[in-house]
């Protein structure tokens, strides 16, 4: 039995990979996929990629887009969450602040360099005509110090997955005051150049048994009191959720890639754009 070592964000975006776990699907195939949450987000998961301590990870797109550009020896093998991620922008539920347009120039909480949450921060501030290069960030590594943050005013908002963060919401930790989507698929698989070239077999085997996973994942029976149970979320989020979410069993399109490399160069994210057969294993 070969181990492969996957890993991605502790969010209900992710079931589909624990119940094929759990059901021993990729066992039966003489696979041992070890799978390891990592809640700091795509920051993490890029540096995971680069040092070889992951060979797969279910990673937001423009993350690991930019990681690539910048030499991650990675690439995308499939598109995984075809929706955007719509990012709550949050700050404290006591914040003097009230509308986004206050937001300009204050600080942003983001969970680490490269995060999906700072990348997003440039993109909102692109979508609403602000100086990119005067934002300010403060990590604070996961959700935990995002709260610590905002409520002791080292950070002014932050942005994260507005159903995840919708409990401290609820319960009066944060106050959401606007949405921002992402312009293009939330989630992509990613495996290192190493796997590619050493087993791409294995690699078609395991998306072949997540795809077949995801395809009938909405209609498993109670799947949204399961959701609900699991991520601590109300049901009717989760509805809403599972309502606005849609997997993929396809590749990023090239044509898709040169959309999210064009905002992330426009927004100076990105120095320079990438080739389709340096990000992309067709």
């Amino acid at each position: 039995m070969k181990t492969i070592r996957i890993a991605g964000v502790p969010e209900h975006f992710n079931l589909p990979w624990h119940l094929s776990i759990d059901n021993n699907e990729f066992e039966k195939e003489n696979i041992n996929l070890q799978w390891t949450d990592i809640p700091e987000g795509t920051g993490k998961l890029c540096q995971m990629l680069r040092n070889n301590e992951t060979d797969i990870a279910v990673i937001l797109t423009e993350g690991i887009v930019k990681d690539i550009v910048a030499g991650n020896p990675s690439k995308i093998v499939q598109v995984y969450v075809e929706s955007p991620l719509i990012w709550g922008i949050h700050v404290a539920a006591r914040s003097r602040y009230k509308k986004l347009s206050e937001l300009e120039n204050t600080k942003v909480a983001i969970s680490r360099p490269g995060s999906g949450s700072q990348l997003m921060a440039y993109v909102n501030a692109g979508n609403q005509g602000w100086d990119t290069q005067k934002l300010e960030f403060v990590t604070i590594n996961t959700i935990g110090g995002a709260v610590e943050a905002l409520t002791n005013g080292t950070a002014d908002y932050f942005m994260w997955e507005r159903f995840m963060t919708k409990p401290l919401v609820d319960n009066g930790t944060f106050r959401r005051i606007a949405d921002c989507p992402t312009p293009w698929p939330c989630f992509v698989i990613a495996v290192t150049d190493k796997l590619l070239e050493s087993d791409p077999k294995i690699v078609r085997k395991i998306l072949k048994i997540i795809n077949e996973r995801t395809k009938v994942f909405k209609e498993i029976p109670h799947i949204d009191i399961t959701l609900s149970d699991n991520y601590h979320q109300k049901i009717k989020d989760i509805r809403e959720w599972l309502s606005l979410t849609k997997w993929s069993q396809k590749q990023l399109s090239e044509e898709m890639l040169n959309n999210v490399q064009n905002q992330l160069l426009t927004l100076s994210i990105i120095d320079k754009k990438g080739t389709f057969a340096e990000i992309v294993k067709s």
